[in-house]
């Protein structure tokens, strides 16, 4: 057997592969669960209704959501150029401690002024986190994986620094935790009785930002040629290393943007979980959307309800929620081979 690519791919097949792709893994994740002893049936009701059977859990998912939008947007976009950014936690991080340095009373500003400037510091200081190891990249050919993913450790062991000793609040009674978000910096609520914030707004206007720029921008085609071809791009006059660049200081500054809508709308103050992973989520975010911008989203919804639906489901039959683990890293493994056989067929050869 051989693969031959397909030259006109219907645009019912790219909508219907992960689909199908998302169904097959939970058929192969039901054979998990009859053998831990429960009803599949039973156990993705629970999940499905856990992640969007109600008000609640629906606010609960889109919450979850947020962040995962944006390091989704952030990977999504550096993976288009082949820069292969692992430090989406790192930026962040970086993002929440730019928004608590100057949004816990630093500066005060009315909330149309002061919210916009806590999302343009929190992106200035992820984009220039991403800068180095793409200077680095472009300079000296130092591998982006290893220098990305080692500064989240570093930004991590910062933060942890920081809230054990000068950045600690001292009416925490004691937790680490960093001094709360002036009111005017505080991401309003959209809906009563819920954690939902206005950040969702931003992480959806941000995807339809970014699919704009990919879609008719002269950077986004800069940024695709770059990803596709960089000898063809550069013999094109494409400046290779100003766009991987670019491409830096966007992505660092979309994950960074992240950590502003936790500190500033879900938290209200820096702690040193204020993300179980967003950062390494974003990657299976984009990859699920097949980098695409608008993909993004429904991606997040997808894995943000699998994460929140688990725990309601653990809570309400005993299914383990290290299933949510099981069901996303299955999800992804067989949209990639749909992806696959969307651009290839099978041949006899």
């Amino acid at each position: 057997m051989r693969l031959e690519a397909r030259h006109d791919i219907p645009l019912w097949m790219s909508a219907v592969a992960p689909a199908l792709a998302v169904l097959a893994a939970m058929i192969l994740c039901s054979a998990l669960i009859l053998w831990a002893g429960f009803s599949p049936f039973l156990a993705y009701a629970a999940l499905i209704k856990g992640g969007f059977g109600s008000v609640f859990a629906l606010s609960e998912t889109l919450v979850r959501a947020t962040p995962l939008i944006l390091t989704g947007l952030a990977a999504a976009i550096a993976f288009r150029a082949k820069l292969w950014n692992i430090g989406a936690e790192g930026q962040l991080y970086a993002g929440a401690l730019a928004a608590t340095f100057f949004g816990t009373g630093m500066i005060t500003l009315p909330p149309v002024l002061m919210i916009p400037f806590l999302f343009a510091v929190g992106a200035v200081a992820g984009g220039l986190l991403l800068l180095v190891p793409a200077l680095l990249k472009a300079h000296l050919r130092v591998d982006e994986v290893v220098t990305t993913l080692l500064l989240n450790f570093i930004v991590l062991l910062f933060v942890n620094y920081l809230l054990f000793g000068p950045w600690k609040d001292p009416m925490a009674m004691g937790w680490p935790q960093g001094r709360p978000i002036v009111d005017e910096g505080v991401l309003p609520n959209i809906l009563a009785k819920t954690r939902l914030h206005a950040g969702l707004f931003f992480a959806i206007a941000a995807a339809i930002a970014a699919w704009a720029l990919m879609r008719f921008g002269v950077l986004g085609l800069e940024i695709r040629a770059t990803g596709h071809n960089p000898e063809a791009a550069r013999f094109a006059g494409i400046p290779i290393t100003a766009t991987t660049l670019k491409t830096a200081l966007i992505s660092g500054g979309l994950a960074a943007a992240a950590g502003v809508t936790e500190v500033a709308g879900t938290k209200g103050y820096l702690t040193l979980d204020i993300s179980p992973g967003f950062g390494y989520t974003g990657i299976a975010v984009a990859m699920l959307a097949g980098l695409h911008p608008l993909g993004v989203i429904a991606a997040a919804l997808f894995i943000a309800g699998i994460y929140n639906g688990a725990d309601a489901m653990s809570r309400a039959i005993g299914v383990s929620n290290y299933i949510a683990d099981v069901l996303t890293a299955t999800s992804l493994l067989l949209v990639l081979l749909a992806m696959m056989l969307t651009r290839y067929r099978l041949r006899r050869g």
